[in-house]
């Protein structure tokens, strides 16, 4: 199926043609489109080795827990004891560097 856009301006949707009128054929209609024929069953797909090297390291991480926490609970008990410091020249260079890292 084949739609004609040919000769639609604005305020011109749904004009209709008058049979007299000759149909104008389209770059379709003129060269059938190919069809790439669809894969066979039973076609095996081999992953290079990089991908499965890929594949081996996805795993893994999500084999880890998103959250550390040990490092949660030593953080947690240096708020609580009044030991946790914050550096502020190594704070301020992270967020320089998270900043360049998104922004460029």
């Amino acid at each position: 199926m084949t739609v004609d856009f040919n000769g639609i301006g604005r305020g011109q949707v749904n004009t209709q043609k008058t049979p007299t009128e000759k149909p104008q054929t389209t770059r379709t209609e003129q060269q059938p489109a190919e069809q790439t024929p669809a894969p066979a069953r039973g076609e095996n797909v081999r992953l290079s080795s990089q991908a499965e090297s890929l594949k081996q390291v996805e795993q893994q991480l999500a084999d880890l827990p998103e959250v550390d926490d040990a490092r949660i609970e030593q953080i947690k008990a240096a708020l609580a004891d009044g030991s946790y410091k914050i550096d502020a020249e190594k704070l301020a260079q992270k967020m320089l560097d998270m900043d360049n890292s998104i922004f460029g």
